[in-house]
């Protein structure tokens, strides 16, 4: 009987309680309210879109726009390509035949003393080069590099000889020296260093 009017009392209480728009939940026990909707705050964002930075070229005609490839070009033979590691002694000898072909052309044509010696003073400057550069170096020794050496010589005492034929050939035209620096003589020796420029040309063209 004690346990009805127990139930009986809570009810009306509830009743009561709800008539008068309180809750009967204590609000001292937690959090008691509606919860925020989350979804649109931390959503996964939508990618941006980006457009492309450039112009698309039109009409592209790859045989009249695309430039060959420089295979005369050291930088591209030693980079791009990946030459082997004689490449660069190559590209060095090949240097030293626009001069040797501009000597040979000297000699050819009867060009003036001066010129002559002014082209073969620069072939030999560019000689001591090479010289101190690959004198520890195996490519010292080839057959190529030694032939350049001996024309070098040679290209050295034809000059100093017209060189010396135009101060002293005046004063010795009677003497034994004379005969050295007579035309005919320099003409001579001329032609045989025509000769062996012509032969190291092709030495050097024939190495690979």
């Amino acid at each position: 009987m004690k346990k009805s009017a127990l139930l009986l009392l809570i009810i009306l209480l509830a009743a009561e309680s709800a008539l008068a728009g309180k809750p009967i939940i204590d609000r001292s026990k937690g959090y008691v309210g509606d919860l925020p909707e989350l979804g649109k705050q931390f959503g996964e964002p939508e990618p941006a879109k980006t457009t492309p930075q450039y112009e698309a070229t039109k009409n592209f005609s790859s045989a009249n726009q695309v430039k060959p490839t420089p295979r005369d070009n050291p930088a591209f033979v030693n980079i791009i390509l990946k030459a082997d590691k004689n490449t660069q002694y190559i590209n060095d000898i090949n240097d030293l035949l626009p001069t040797l072909e501009k000597i040979y052309d000297l000699i050819e044509n009867e060009a003036d003393v001066q010129r002559f010696i002014a082209t073969t003073y620069f072939f030999t400057k560019n000689i001591e080069y090479l010289r101190d550069k690959y004198q520890d170096k195996p490519e010292f020794y080839f057959v190529s590099f030694q032939k350049i050496l001996e024309t070098d010589l040679h290209v050295q005492t034809v000059s100093n000889l017209r060189a010396e034929a135009v101060k002293n050939a005046p004063y010795m035209a009677y003497g034994a020296d004379g005969k050295i620096y007579n035309s005919v003589n320099i003409d001579e020796q001329l032609s045989y260093l025509q000769k062996e420029i012509e032969e190291t040309i092709a030495v050097i063209k024939g190495v690979y």
